[in-house]
């Protein structure tokens, strides 16, 4: 395939530990590529393979979907817009049932929760800060009383930031009543967003103006897929970054690395100091 003369994009939607080299060959033979997520397993390796999409003038990014699922899509644009002033705060919360995985390969995983499926939420919330840095995460994981998977379906973080803070909290054993709750909270406005799952969210802008309720459209899925993928050939036609773009995206990974290693050792720890995914 990549001596196609007639493919100029792939998706490499494998698992993460070929994937690096499935990316680089890919580059070498001067195509744009979309990683799957997690775009790596080491930060050092993410790097280099973003130097590598740099020097041969190409575009690689990452499928981070969530990003165009319409109820965070349109949080972030508000943000952008400065319709809730300066962020203070960042609430993310899911509750929902993850027992589908046992005995999948993904119950083998034993960050399943902050990690596999966490990853999507890190990411979020560095799309919502912007630019700023977040200073340490202090995370954990649990046991959930009764679950039968073998991994912990039970996780949060808490996440620092210079006059700002955030949370992420997991509950992945809801077997009834799940919810799926977003807050961003500004100097000048807060934004909610809530439903019983990814894909069916209302969400409501408190201002001093008053309150707006936007009409959203479409759903996480398919959303989300065409999102990740037409961002990237849009970028590659108007000649610029995708705004998924694997150098950006070691941001998130490297607040996802932290959660992890606070997780295991019990202490805060500073995003790009843990270098690789736990093991």
């Amino acid at each position: 395939m990549l001596a196609r003369d007639d493919v100029d994009v792939i998706d490499a939607a494998t698992h993460p530990e070929v994937r690096a080299g499935i990316l680089a060959d890919a580059l070498r033979a001067g195509k744009h590529a979309l990683s799957q997520k997690p775009f790596a397993l080491d930060l050092d390796e993410g790097e280099r393979l973003a130097d590598l999409a740099e020097e041969k003038g190409l575009k690689l990014a990452v499928n981070q979907n969530g990003r165009w699922a319409p109820h965070f899509a349109w949080i972030g644009q508000a943000i952008d817009a400065g319709l809730i002033g300066e962020v203070q705060a960042i609430h993310l919360a899911v509750h929902w049932d993850h027992s589908w995985t046992i005995g999948t390969p993904f119950d083998e995983i034993r960050h399943l929760v902050l990690y596999d499926f966490g990853i999507h939420w890190f990411d979020i919330l560095c799309r919502f800060m912007g630019q700023r840095e977040p200073l340490r995460v202090h995370a954990a994981v649990a046991r959930a009383a009764g679950q039968a998977n073998k991994a912990p379906l039970l996780a949060h973080a808490a996440v620092e930031y210079d006059g700002a803070q955030a949370t992420l909290i997991f509950d992945a054993a809801t077997k009834f009543g799940a919810s799926d709750q977003t807050m961003a909270i500004g100097t000048k406005g807060t934004l909610r967003s809530a439903g019983p799952d990814l894909c069916h969210q209302t969400v409501e802008l408190a201002a001093q103006q008053g309150r707006a309720v936007p009409a959203l459209e479409g759903e996480w899925f398919d959303n989300g897929f065409r999102g990740a993928m037409g961002e990237l050939l849009c970028a590659i036609e108007e000649n610029r970054e995708p705004s998924n773009n694997a150098r950006a995206n070691l941001r998130s990974l490297a607040l996802c690395f932290a959660a992890m290693q606070s997780a295991d050792t019990g202490l805060a720890v500073k995003p790009g100091d843990a270098r690789q995914a736990a093991k």
